[in-house]
C-alpha cells in the first residue's frame, strides 16, 4: 500500500466513524475538510471503499432515504450505496488512530492526523505534534545551512523563494509550540491553524472528528452510483 492511500484510507474509516454515508457525502467531506485530498476523483476513492469492505472494515447498504428510493426508477439506475464502518473497522481505525511513527510527521500525514484530533487520546496527540515540531525543527536547519551556502549565487527571487519557504516552516513550528503548551496546560479551545484556519483543540479526546470549515465547494457534476 502506498503511503498516500494510506492515509486516505485513514481518512475514509474516520469519516466513516461519524455516521454512514454516500460516495458523494465522503468524497465531499475530504475535499473541504482535507486539502491533501482535493486530487481525489472518484477513480481513486471507490477502490479505496472496495478495499476496506474486502477486508471487513466497512459494508454496504443500499440507500434507505426516500430520494434514494425515488432514484432508481426515475433514472433508471441503482440506488446509492451507503458505506458503514463495521466492529472491525472501528477498531482498526483506532489502532491507527494510537500510531505515532514517523509517518505520522509527514506533511500529508500529520493534516490528516491532526483532522482527527478530536477522537485522539491526549497523549498521542502530544507524541504527533512534538515528532511533527522536531520533524520540522530539522528541516528548517537544513534550509538555514543550504541558504548559507548558496545565498550568494542565487538571484534576488530564488533567494526570496526560499526565505518563504523558510517563514511558513517557522510559522508552523511557532503554531505547534502553542498547540504543545495548551495541551500540557489541559485547556480546551479551537486555535488557529497555521493558515490562519479555525482547528478544533479538543482535550477530551472523545469527540470531535473533522474540522468543517466555514466554505464548501460548489456541486460536484459527478455521479457516485454503484457500478
Amino acid at each position: 500500500m502506498s503511503r498516500r492511500s494510506g492515509i486516505l484510507e485513514f481518512a475514509v474509516l474516520g469519516l466513516l466513524r461519524e455516521s454512514p454515508m454516500h460516495g458523494y457525502e465522503l468524497r465531499k467531506r475530504l475535499n473541504t475538510s482535507l486539502g491533501v485530498f482535493r486530487a481525489f476523483s472518484y477513480g481513486t476513492l471507490y477502490p479505496c471503499l472496495k478495499t476496506l469492505v474486502t477486508n471487513g472494515w466497512l459494508i454496504e447498504e443500499p440507500g434507505n432515504t426516500s430520494e434514494d428510493a425515488l432514484a432508481a426508477p426515475l433514472a433508471g439506475r441503482r440506488a446509492k450505496i451507503v458505506y458503514r464502518l463495521t466492529a472491525e473497522g472501528k477498531e482498526h481505525f483506532e489502532d491507527l488512530l494510537s500510531q505515532t511513527g514517523p509517518d505520522a510527521y509527514e506533511d500529508e500525514h500529520f493534516a490528516a492526523r491532526f483532522a482527527f484530533f478530536g477522537q485522539t487520546s491526549r497523549d498521542v496527540r502530544m507524541r504527533v505534534l512534538e515528532g511533527r515540531r522536531s520533524r520540522l525543527e530539522e528541516r528548517l536547519e537544513k534550509m538555514r545551512a543550504s541558504l548559507a551556502r548558496t545565498r550568494e549565487r542565487l538571484d534576488d527571487y530564488t533567494l526570496e523563494l526560499q526565505r518563504h519557504g523558510m517563514e511558513s516552516v517557522e510559522r508552523e513550528v511557532r503554531w505547534l509550540n502553542e498547540l504543545i503548551e495548551s495541551e500540557r496546560a489541559g485547556r480546551d479551545h479551537r486555535r488557529p491553524g497555521p493558515d490562519g484556519s479555525a482547528q478544533q483543540d479538543n482535550t477530551s479526546g472523545e469527540s470531535g472528528g473533522l474540522p468543517r470549515p466555514g466554505g464548501t465547494p460548489g456541486p460536484d457534476p459527478s455521479d457516485d452510483t454503484a457500478t
